[in-house]
């Protein structure tokens, strides 16, 4: 599966959490999303002035928001097919509320598919 691919199947099933999701469907759109992100960051870069001025009173601009909000139900339902492909329950993504449950997350979107 390639990038394409794989953005296209997490579009398609854009808030589908049962059904699994492979290694490279799942780092594939990671890899887009933080392009995405990148892509959105800098492009408010241009809004520096506006917020300086006091005009906005959010930390993120625009188009970091837009991308964030457009991305933020895919990304977890590819993460929560991906946990499915390795036997284990989508809810563990609740860890990475700790900060440290990232490592762990890393470490199961890793492994081989258990299918």
């Amino acid at each position: 599966m390639n990038m394409i691919e794989s953005v296209e199947c997490c579009f398609s099933k854009y808030a589908t959490f049962d059904g699994n999701a492979s290694r490279s469907e799942f780092w594939w759109f990671s890899l887009f999303y933080s392009i995405a992100l990148m892509v959105g960051i800098t492009l408010d870069g241009n809004w520096s002035a506006v917020l300086e001025e006091g005009y906005l009173s959010s930390p993120y601009g625009l188009w970091e928001t837009l991308v964030t909000l457009g991305l933020f139900i895919p990304a977890i339902a590819v993460a929560c097919r991906r946990l499915h492909d390795i036997g284990m329950s989508g809810w563990w993504q609740l860890i990475a509320i700790t900060g440290i449950g990232y490592f762990l997350l890393i470490y199961w979107w890793c492994q081989k598919s258990r299918s």
